[in-house]
């Protein structure tokens, strides 16, 4: 489970990343990978989903062990539970900066 959460943050980070990079003009070309099926807004809803599934699953870790359960380390609930910390932040600063862009698209003269 730790190491497909991973994956899932390496995942949002390369999104971000590749957001930036479009963002500031740095010559990255929007043809260079095929489309993701569904466009973007299923692409967000798929990592929103992502991001709200290792808050649970961090958020049940840590009820297991206060309740007691063998099977779970303290070490697990604490790393699980920064990065779900990390994936939301994560998420919070692509939702900034999908407003900053929406805001100046917005004011934009016709």
């Amino acid at each position: 489970m730790a190491i497909s959460n991973l994956n899932n943050i390496e995942s949002i980070l390369a999104q971000m990343r590749e957001v930036a990079r479009a963002a500031s003009g740095s010559g990255a070309r929007v043809n260079e990978r095929e489309p993701v099926p569904g466009g973007f807004a299923a692409e967000l809803q798929r990592s929103l989903r992502q991001v709200s599934a290792m808050q649970n699953g961090a958020t049940q870790q840590a009820k297991g062990f206060a309740l007691g359960d063998p099977g779970i380390s303290l070490n697990n609930v604490m790393i699980d539970m920064q990065k779900a910390g990390i994936a939301f932040q994560a998420t919070v600063q692509v939702r900034n900066r999908l407003v900053a862009a929406y805001q100046e698209i917005a004011s934009m003269p016709v």
